[in-house]
């Protein structure tokens, strides 16, 4: 849907938002309270998305919030994605021969710049390089099965016949409405997953912004308002056909980082960077259907889970890291990244308050200086720093 609407990212879960949206549901007793809890949270994402996509405050949101504040909700998103595998009792503590090896050899692939020098040369090593994460998925898979972290599949032949009866058992239709209680108390989660949300669509241009100045045959249109509408969109089905925990994000970071790296390549290997996104997901639809592919993939999905969230991680932390643009900027946003990252619910609410009040007291005050004075409290090298006087201001030629 994105793609036939004009939006360059591949869409997916607010991944990050999930442990949230778990505890928030963990308030209901399981079955229809629960989905109507989860009706009442998905419609007040939509409705936040939609406010912010027809008044256009989404858009200028964009360029309102701090860049500081910006980059640590990312790179805060990174750490809070990578904490989450590495903690006891997580994925990769549970499985980690297969999951370690599996990351390394997809962040090989995708971000080494010793490995972009070989697919310049090797007609094989650029064939693997198309398949973005998914050679390390394979690898993490065998892995799994050989060690025996994962138990072999029991692989079923047919179509994939999906249960529509007992899906519309558990649709607001036949649960009934939320009562008014439940959308006041989905009204903290729903900020938080939209902050979460925005931070995607953050990344998400500014992997777009990093290929699009290698292809001359197209202009990558990066409209965060269109951005909003189709989010809301997608929300809003979601939440009438299909409540989700992981409910309709902008961007799966790993897929679109996949679709990026090969859209660089030339017109030969993606036609367009919309196509590419749509291809993904048409591909996706039809394999769900396909039931011997279901059942291999079924007993290791949590291999792709971890794999989507190391990198994720990686990116969001690159990314973040690449934005900032003095030494002013990167304390404000390491402090931000901290506190989003820290197990605790309401860490992202934390974290945007935190970022606007050291903006006003500490960046702020600091950028206004250096304008009209060229000051700075803190070079941002150590060139800087020599050049200075024992105040830290630059020195006047």
């Amino acid at each position: 849907l994105p793609a036939l609407l004009g939006v360059p990212l591949v869409p997916g879960w607010i991944t990050p938002a999930i442990p949230v949206v778990l505890l928030f549901l963990q308030g209901f007793e399981p079955g229809p309270e629960a989905v109507k809890a989860m009706f009442a949270l998905q419609v007040e994402v939509f409705i936040i998305f939609l406010f912010l996509g027809l008044t256009g405050l989404g858009d200028k949101l964009v360029t309102f919030i701090p860049n500081s504040l910006k980059s640590g909700i990312i790179i805060g998103a990174g750490i809070a994605a990578m904490m989450g595998e590495l903690k006891t009792g997580g994925r990769i503590d549970a499985t980690p021969i297969s999951l370690l090896i599996g990351s390394i050899v997809s962040a090989y692939i995708l971000f080494s710049l010793s490995f972009k020098h070989v697919v310049e040369t090797s007609r094989f090593a650029k064939m693997i390089s198309n398949f973005g994460m998914i050679p390390g998925l394979f690898i993490a898979m065998i892995v799994g099965w050989a060690v025996g972290e994962y138990p072999l599949p029991d692989i079923q032949w047919g179509i994939t016949q999906p249960d529509f009866g007992l899906m519309m058992n558990y649709l607001v239709f036949n649960v009934g409405m939320p009562t008014m209680d439940m959308f006041l108390l989905a009204i903290p989660t729903a900020i938080i997953a939209y902050v979460i949300a925005f931070g995607d669509i953050l990344v998400g241009f500014t992997l777009c912004k990093r290929v699009d100045h290698l292809r001359q045959d197209e202009k990558i249109e990066l409209d965060v308002t269109r951005v909003h509408m189709v989010t809301a969109l997608r929300n809003g089905l979601h939440a009438l056909l299909a409540p989700w925990p992981g409910l309709a994000g902008p961007l799966w970071t790993a897929a679109h980082a996949t679709v990026a790296e090969r859209y660089a390549l030339g017109r030969k290997a993606m036609d367009s960077i919309y196509s590419g996104g749509g291809t993904f997901w048409i591909t996706g639809l039809i394999a769900v259907f396909i039931l011997p592919l279901v059942t291999i993939f079924k007993p290791v999905l949590p291999i792709a889970l971890s794999l989507t969230l190391v990198l994720t991680a990686y990116i969001c932390i690159m990314v973040g890291m690449e934005e900032l643009k003095n030494s002013t900027e990167r304390g404000v946003a390491g402090i931000v990244a901290v506190t989003l990252a820290m197990p605790d619910p309401k860490a992202t609410v934390y974290a945007v308050v935190i970022g606007l009040v050291l903006y006003w007291l500490i960046e702020r005050p600091n950028a206004a200086q250096r304008a009209k004075r060229d000051l700075s409290i803190i070079g941002d090298n150590t060139a800087d720093i020599e050049a200075g006087d024992e105040h830290g201001v630059a020195q006047k030629s």
